[in-house]
């Protein structure tokens, strides 16, 4: 087989040199091509587009048959610290505006009137002072941090056992 281009037409539509044109093929003007090396459309009446229909929306059932308890331990131990570290905060930040606000000067007025004492009576602040609220909420988030570490992975491998027996939970996903 040999590589020669058999058409005498050459791509931009003019006749080469070494073929005659035929008689009968009428005269092209010459096509600009397509950007991008495409080939020119060619041009529709408006009358004749069609609607593009709209696209149905994917759905997939899937079903959760299995969780790996390792990143189910991972990821409870990761939120129930960043839960421990809020509890931690926002005790600083509750007993620092109910220090700011006098809440605590009421509170031990409120107590000297009910006690009827003038002398020597309940104080808030020696009781529940600053770093005596913040260690208590570190003891309590560092309890929940263990707490809800073992609970998410206890839950975790029962699911798995009660998903063989059952099948798991179905779960439809779609694509909007």
């Amino acid at each position: 087989m040999s590589s020669a281009n058999t058409n005498p037409r050459s791509p931009s539509g003019q006749v080469k040199a070494s073929g005659a044109p035929r008689a009968n093929a009428p005269a092209r003007p010459p096509q600009r091509p397509a950007s991008g090396g495409q080939a020119a459309r060619p041009a529709q009446r408006p009358g004749l587009v069609k609607p593009v229909p709209k696209a149905k929306a994917r759905k997939a059932r899937l079903l959760v048959s299995k969780v790996d308890p390792w990143s189910v331990l991972k990821m409870s131990f990761l939120l129930s610290v960043a839960l421990g570290i809020v509890t931690v905060v926002a005790s600083f930040v509750i007993w620092t505006v109910l220090d700011l606000t006098g809440i605590f000067d009421g509170v031990n007025e409120l107590l000297r009137e009910i006690a009827g004492s003038e002398s020597g009576g309940f104080d808030l602040r020696q009781f529940a002072s600053l770093p005596q609220v913040l260690s208590f909420a570190t003891i309590i988030a560092v309890v929940n941090v263990v707490l809800l570490t073992a609970l998410a992975m206890l839950s975790a491998v029962l699911y798995n056992i009660s998903s063989t027996l059952v099948g798991g939970i179905g779960v439809t996903l779609t694509d909007d």
